[in-house]
């Protein structure tokens, strides 16, 4: 029993470590980057980690299940799809930066607490030859959304499927069955919630502590965040579809 334990334990700290592999890191700080508040931050940290526990369970329980292995060009082909994942939201993050011009203020809504409002001006089109550039107000950061995030959601789900292979080795390792493995994907992918969860309001405290008085800061971190991510993401594909041979196969 306490081996059993041990191995589950084992697998939740595993799981906690998982979130901070460099490519998860990328993908949450481009989603942290949309965000005003620490609680919007945190859930889309968890978002993120169930996206990501639930296809390791469905695609590694099959797996498990059938005894079976997922072919080594299919992992390849996975993570190569999280390559130019990173390099598209990235690219977002940058494309947002650039075109809405973003600065900064803090306000609340009644008795709401108080959070950073970013928000930026696009030039509109002059009506005559010579006219004076008009503004035209956009609104850049300041979401309030309701329900689960989608976009996170979505981020998660493709890390799992580009984990789940690593991970099946893995718990067939630390268990004899594939009951127990099963459950043992269950504990890691906790982990890999509660991991992204903290890890997302960590990511997300230089972007409002820098928020407030220091928009160029804030622009430059946040930049930061999206040409990492792009960076990171032509990496894997360079380093997956050229030197590991997946586009030239």
């Amino acid at each position: 029993m306490m081996t059993v334990l041990s191995i589950l334990l084992v697998g939740f700290l595993l799981g906690l470590k998982h979130a901070t592999e460099t490519d998860h890191l990328a993908a949450v700080a481009t989603l942290v980057t949309r965000q005003s508040t620490y609680a919007q931050t945190a859930i889309q940290g968890l978002a993120w980690g169930l996206g990501h526990t639930v296809t390791l369970m469905l695609v590694g329980g099959l797996v498990l299940a059938l005894g079976k292995q997922i072919p080594p060009n299919l992992e390849q082909a996975l993570e190569f799809g999280v390559g130019l994942m990173l390099i598209v939201l990235g690219a977002d993050v940058l494309r947002r930066l650039v075109r809405s011009r973003i600065h900064f203020h803090v306000h609340s809504h009644g008795a709401e607490i108080r959070h950073v409002h970013a928000h930026g001006h696009v030039a509109a089109a002059a009506p005559k030859p010579g006219a004076t550039e008009r503004h035209r107000h956009i609104d850049a950061r300041h979401e309030h959304p309701h329900g689960l995030p989608l976009r996170a959601l979505a981020v998660g789900t493709m890390h799992g499927l580009a984990g789940s292979a690593a991970l099946v080795l893995l718990s067939l390792e630390a268990v004899q069955s594939w009951e127990l493995g099963l459950l043992y994907i269950v504990v890691f992918g906790t982990g890999s919630i509660a991991g992204m969860a903290l890890l997302s309001v960590v990511i997300a405290v230089p972007l409002r502590l820098s928020s407030g008085r220091l928009g160029r800061l804030h622009n430059a971190t946040t930049a930061l965040f999206g040409a990492f991510s792009c960076g990171l993401g032509f990496f894997l594909v360079i380093e997956i579809g050229y030197v590991r041979g997946l586009l030239a196969g």
